[in-house]
């Protein structure tokens, strides 16, 4: 997403970021640096008592304009209606829980919930707060409320909260924020909104010994984009990932699994109620017979073989007894030739609806920032996705998993 909008040349895309009163307000200030950083223009608009984690003079150096919190400043401007009129995106990041309910309930007692009443550009909301607070019924409600009325709410992540507390309602890593933030400006609606999608990510391995195992070469960035830029569009996101060593995305219910056997348990106890499972993770195709409990020795003469056996078939098995009426299911396949014959006998032999086939190797695809990819769909033409970020092929993938999604209430 380019920072600059239609309107001349120093018409740069403008931010508003709301802050709420949480303890996790620092961590907004590297929000506003990958903004600033990255060509957006920033007005930050916090609220009174937010200033009491972090103070005006921070946020006015970061983001080289004025601060203040109430409507009594500028008054000749009308800012709390003139913010709302000319943002491209209003970000609130940590959205507390006293916040979300001014917001659902149209409060506007000073410049940021007066601010969220005017605006007409998208708004996303990066909750943080206690886990009792997140999991409160009211708190569910009014998030339930600002997602019905187009607003992307992201789910907090889990992890140490305040004092020693864990649980859901952490603030997501700034980086996530940032990033569902820029998928939203680039024009991508809440279109998988009240839709629950399982998405599979990185590579499992089959334990030899205690320390060795098969594996192979994904990292799971092709499967952590099509998680994140799911949540950008709304959707509710169990993300199944096996040996990743990535920050979970924003908004994101991260399911951590090493073989291809836990992979199966947990793609299967999500997919209960999922709406979509894309199987984007290189599940290997066996495992070691036996797994021996001390470690394999290097001896004198012939090592002894290892023999392996079949995993199961989970694109299949998920493909042919879907859990529920009209579930979309889409694979992956990784080929090194013959790339569009081998996809198409794959797509017709494990009965998905989509199959998303790259040609691996030559520095495309595992542990690349970037893939291309042909998807391919049973009776209909194959869609070629250019070279480009992986977020551009996980948009790609979402945008045809969108309007199969119809038959499903």
């Amino acid at each position: 997403m380019s920072p600059s909008r239609p309107g001349g040349p120093d018409r740069r895309t403008r931010v508003v970021l709301g802050v709420g009163a949480g303890i996790a307000a620092y961590k907004a200030c590297e929000l506003l640096r990958l903004f600033t950083e990255s060509g957006f223009s920033v007005r930050v608009v916090p609220t009174a008592d937010a200033l009491r984690f972090v103070g005006q003079p921070t946020w006015e150096a970061l983001s080289g304009t004025k601060v203040t919190t109430d409507v009594w400043q500028d008054v000749p401007e009308v800012p709390h209606v003139r913010l709302g009129q000319e943002a491209d995106l209003l970000v609130v990041a940590p959205a507390t829980a006293d916040l979300l309910a001014k917001a659902a309930h149209g409060l506007a007692g000073d410049l940021l919930t007066g601010t969220l009443l005017t605006a007409r550009c998208p708004v996303v909301f990066a909750p943080a707060m206690h886990t009792e607070m997140w999991e409160h019924p009211a708190t569910r409600a009014n998030v339930a409320t600002l997602r019905d009325r187009g607003c992307v709410v992201v789910d907090p992540a889990v992890g140490r909260l305040t004092g020693a507390d864990t649980g859901p309602g952490r603030l997501p890593d700034p980086a996530e924020i940032y990033e569902v933030c820029r998928r939203v400006l680039a024009g991508r609606g809440p279109d998988l909104a009240g839709r629950h999608v399982v998405v599979s990510a990185g590579g499992t391995r089959e334990a030899l010994d205690p320390v060795r195992f098969l594996g192979n070469r994904s990292s799971g960035l092709q499967g952590y984009a099509l998680a994140r830029t799911a949540a950008a569009r709304g959707a509710r996101v169990t993300l199944v990932a096996a040996n990743v060593a990535l920050p979970d995305p924003a908004g994101v219910t991260v399911v951590r699994v090493g073989s291809a056997l836990e992979l199966r348990s947990a793609v299967l106890a999500a997919a209960a109620d999922a709406d979509a499972v894309v199987m984007a993770a290189a599940v290997a195709d066996f495992r070691p017979a036996d797994r021996l409990a001390t470690k394999i020795k290097k001896t004198d003469g012939d090592p002894e073989p290892i023999y392996l056996v079949k995993n199961p078939d989970i694109l299949a098995e998920i493909s042919q007894e879907r859990q529920i009426p009209g579930q979309v299911i889409v694979g992956f396949a990784a080929e090194t030739d013959d790339v569009l014959a081998n996809g198409r006998a794959k797509l017709e032999r494990k009965g998905c609806d989509l199959l998303v086939v790259n040609r691996v190797g030559d520095g495309i695809a595992f542990g690349t920032p970037d893939n291309a990819a042909t998807i391919l769909a049973a009776g209909g033409d194959p869609v070629e996705v250019p070279r480009g970020p992986k977020d551009d092929l996980a948009d790609a993938v979402w945008d045809r998993v969108v309007p199969r999604l119809a038959s499903i209430p």
